[in-house]
């Protein structure tokens, strides 16, 4: 079998969105700040099962958030005549040819400030893979649909999507 190179690999995971980090965070803060500040002023009268159990749930939250600092969300390979996009156990591989490509383009994924992390959502003729930060690239095949793919090092990845390019024959 004839081993495929790899031109461009990245690995994005869920546990780095801050969007999900802000949440968690926020939600196990309150949960400590209400168990100490009634466990120690008696100013907010909680029941001590109630006390245990919002120390309780703010490790759980904690924990999990570490947790998902090791869960895979979408792994970008780009080889010489494709892009493929894994999703975490259940998504299936995306393969996006290159040579049905027709423009690369470095983007801001969005003008807000929490986004989502998205696999292979489809919306208004755009596909987008995101998982964490600002930066995407948009891709633009010749049926019209375009790509967005999040990345942590859009430039790199432009780069090597250029030179991919220049190399793939064109469909007529």
């Amino acid at each position: 079998m004839k081993q495929r190179s790899i031109l461009f690999e990245e690995k994005q995971y869920l546990g780095q969105n801050k969007y999900s980090i802000y949440r968690r965070s926020l939600l196990a803060g309150f949960c400590l700040l209400i168990y100490f500040s009634s466990e120690y002023t008696q100013k907010i009268l909680v029941k001590e099962h109630t006390e245990d159990f919002l120390l309780i749930l703010a490790v759980i939250l904690l924990a999990f958030s570490v947790l998902l600092l090791f869960v895979l969300h979408l792994h970008t390979t780009v080889y010489e005549k494709s892009i493929e996009l894994r999703g975490f156990w259940t998504a299936r591989l995306v393969k996006i040819p290159l040579e049905s490509i027709v423009s690369v383009k470095k983007i801001k994924y969005s003008r807000y400030f929490f986004n989502r992390p998205v696999y292979n959502l489809h919306n208004q003729g755009t596909i987008k893979f995101f998982t964490r930060g600002n930066n995407a690239l948009e891709l633009q095949d010749r049926d019209g649909t375009s790509f967005i793919i999040g990345s942590q090092r859009p430039d790199e990845l432009e780069s090597v999507l250029n030179k991919a390019l220049e190399n793939v024959p064109t469909l007529n």
